[in-house]
């Protein structure tokens, strides 16, 4: 039988008690079930991704979108599912809460809210209405007691603020909102992550990690309860798609085209 969306969000909560696991991000149906057939126990959409899947610029993307992408992910693999819910797609506190109970309904296992505005000149919300916006999601996340898990999200690094001070209070504030899982996604260097792990301790902390970082050991070994990788594996698609693209383009040549994956694997893979 198809595990139930009650089924996938009591896994997904026990799979945050110990251990390190790595949530990776597909961007359409077709990866979601690639990764489940390799064998990872969890994903995570990622707002980028299903961007560019869809012909848009990340945080481009509406409501609508989302939660009908959602809803596609969740049904087509028996994984918990993380949702990557940018901000809740609203700056007021209720309007967030609103959002929150529509995506919960799409069989979702947890969510994460950002706390940037989107604003260069002022990009991080003010504390004391971020913190409002946390507790708005856990309100929204437990007025039907669906058991799905919040996480909370301190931008300050991505966006140029690299105050590990603020970050950590900011992260411990969430944490007290109600969020069940921390994540600051730009940190990097080990004494940042052992840092924040620290700070946050016992809330499980999820890392970003690219094309250059730890391995899972070394995140595991710094206390790292879970890893996404964003929008990576879309970008490493999407480099694949485009070098061979533009070797036909500009050379008249296919010789890209021999890098790809056997259309018989991948055939097997989804029969």
């Amino acid at each position: 039988m198809p595990a139930t969306a009650k089924d996938k969000r009591a896994t997904f909560r026990k799979m945050h008690e110990a251990g390190c696991f790595v949530l990776p991000n597909p961007w359409d149906v077709g990866s979601a079930r690639a990764l489940q057939h390799m064998g990872f126990k969890a994903i995570a959409s990622t707002s980028a991704g299903f961007a560019w899947s869809i012909g848009k610029a990340d945080n481009r993307v509406t409501l609508d979108d989302v939660c009908e992408h959602l809803t596609a992910l969740c049904e087509a693999v028996d994984l918990p599912v993380n949702a990557d819910f940018e901000g809740g797609f609203a700056h007021k506190a209720e309007k967030v809460a609103a959002n929150v109970a529509r995506a919960v309904k799409t069989g979702i296992a947890g969510l994460s809210i950002e706390d940037s505005t989107g604003d260069a000149a002022k990009p991080l919300y003010e504390r004391a209405f971020a913190i409002e916006r946390i507790k708005a999601a856990r309100a929204a996340i437990d007025a039907d007691s669906s058991g799905a898990l919040l996480v909370g999200r301190c931008e300050a690094f991505l966006w140029g603020q690299n105050d590990l001070a603020l970050v950590i209070d900011r992260l411990n504030a969430y944490a007290e909102a109600g969020a069940d899982c921390l994540y600051a996604p730009g940190i990097k260097s080990k004494e940042h992550i052992a840092a924040v792990v620290k700070a946050v301790h016992p809330k499980p902390f999820n890392l970003l990690i690219g094309s250059s970082g730890l391995s899972v050991a070394e995140a595991a070994d710094l206390g790292v309860r879970r890893i996404s990788v964003g929008g990576s594996l879309a970008r490493a698609a999407w480099g694949g798609f485009i070098r061979a693209s533009r070797e036909i383009a500009e050379k008249g040549t296919f010789t890209e085209l021999g890098n790809g994956y056997s259309g018989g694997e991948l055939n097997k893979m989804f029969s």
